[in-house]
C-alpha cells in the first residue's frame, strides 16, 4: 500500500496532487482509495466532443481554485451496461464508476444538447447507479451547451427535474453556451469575455454552495 493518509475512512495522498495527474480511466482504478470531492462528468459518450473539452476546462479552472476535481467521462461506461438486470446487478465493470459516484460529494454535469435535450447515455448513468445512495443530499451544478443558439435549456430543465427527484441539490445558476465550437481558443480555453465572465461565477458560486 503506497504512502496514504486515512482521512474520514478514505485514504487521501498527503499532498493534494494526486488527482491533478489522473485521466479518466486512472480515476477508475484509483476511486477505492481516494475521496473524490468533485467529479465533473462529460456527459456524453460522444469521442473528442466538445462536451469534454468543455469538461476539462471546468476541471482545470476548479483546480486552479485549490479544489481536487476528477473527471469523469462517459466514454468510459462499459458496454455492457445496459442488461436485463442493470436495476438489481449492476455489470461489474460498472463497479469503478460506482465507486467514483459514491466518493464524490458534488458534481459537474457538462451536458451537451441531443435531439432537444440531454444525452440518453446521461439518464443510462443515472439509472444504472445505486438509488438512492449514489446522489441523495448531495450537490450539482448544471452546463448546457449545443451547437445551436440555446445552449441546451430544454435538456437542463430536464435534468434539474431529475435532479430534485433523486434528492440532489441544483446549483441554482445554471450556465447554457450555444454555438460551442466557436467558444475555445487554440490552448482549449474559453476566451469570450461573457462567458469567461459566467462560467467563473458558476465555479465560485459551486465552491461555496
Amino acid at each position: 500500500m503506497p504512502n496514504f493518509t486515512a482521512i474520514s475512512g478514505f485514504y487521501r495522498p498527503p499532498k493534494i496532487r494526486t488527482l491533478n495527474k489522473l485521466g479518466s480511466r486512472a480515476l477508475l482504478r484509483f476511486a477505492h482509495i481516494i475521496h473524490i470531492m468533485i467529479t465533473v462528468i462529460s456527459s456524453t459518450n460522444r469521442p473528442e466532443s466538445h462536451t469534454l473539452k468543455l469538461s476539462q476546462y471546468y476541471q482545470r479552472k476548479l483546480k486552479e481554485a485549490g479544489e481536487d476535481a476528477g473527471l469523469l467521462s462517459l466514454t468510459d461506461l462499459p458496454p455492457n451496461v445496459i442488461q436485463a438486470d442493470m436495476y438489481k446487478n449492476a455489470a461489474d465493470d460498472f463497479k469503478p464508476i460506482q465507486d467514483i459516484i459514491t466518493a464524490s460529494d458534488k458534481f459537474v454535469f457538462v451536458v451537451p444538447e441531443y435531439n432537444g435535450s440531454f444525452p440518453g447515455v446521461l439518464k443510462v448513468l443515472i439509472d444504472a447507479c445505486k438509488y438512492p445512495d449514489s446522489f441523495f443530499g448531495k450537490k450539482a451544478a448544471l452546463v448546457g451547451l449545443s451547437s445551436g443558439k440555446y445552449g441546451n435549456i430544454r435538456g437542463i430543465d430536464h435534468l434539474t427535474g431529475i435532479c430534485h427527484y433523486i434528492n440532489l441539490h441544483v446549483l441554482p445558476m445554471r450556465i447554457h453556451i450555444p454555438a460551442i465550437d466557436k467558444e475555445f481558443d487554440e490552448s482549449g480555453n474559453l476566451f469570450k469575455p461573457d462567458t469567461v465572465k459566467f462560467t467563473d461565477e458558476q465555479i465560485r458560486r459551486f465552491l461555496s454552495f
